[in-house]
């Protein structure tokens, strides 16, 4: 239980600690690719803006029959200058860490998973201290409200 004065957990003073707890939920499912998948589009989507979480998918047969979405392969989330790309393909996850200025990628640094769950944590923490809504959404992926 929190007192008034304690900070909430977006905000500056608590940040180290929040990053690490954003990162660890973020990172919780990433064993079965599929659910970490859902987490990270459903999540990310009712925390950022809409056009901020791009989701590639690939559809066989059985999913257009069975009327599912099909596997997500590729996830690319855009926060400012900052392209966040998690290529699910394969079965092992690759990250990638670009910077982007007016839609040209100016660097492109592969990454582990962990590597791009912190980052992402950042960048997302970062929008969070300046949108109720997305503050929202993290805290109840957070807190698991």
């Amino acid at each position: 239980m929190t007192s008034p004065h304690d900070p909430t957990p977006f905000e500056p003073s608590g940040a180290a600690d929040s990053l690490d707890l954003l990162a660890a939920a973020l990172r919780s499912d990433a064993a079965d690719l599929d659910v970490y998948a859902r987490v990270l589009t459903e999540t990310l989507a009712d925390a950022l803006p809409p056009d901020s979480v791009t989701v590639a998918r690939k559809r066989g047969v059985a999913d257009r029959l069975a009327g599912r979405d099909g596997r997500v392969e590729r996830v690319e989330v855009v926060l400012g200058e900052q392209r966040l790309v998690l290529d699910l393909a394969g079965g092992r996850p690759q990250g990638q860490l670009c910077k982007e200025v007016r839609g040209v990628v100016l660097s492109r640094r592969p990454v582990a998973l962990d590597e791009w769950v912190r980052e992402l944590a950042g960048a997302v923490m970062v929008r969070a201290r300046s949108d109720a809504r997305a503050r929202a959404a993290l805290e109840r992926l957070v807190l698991g409200d």
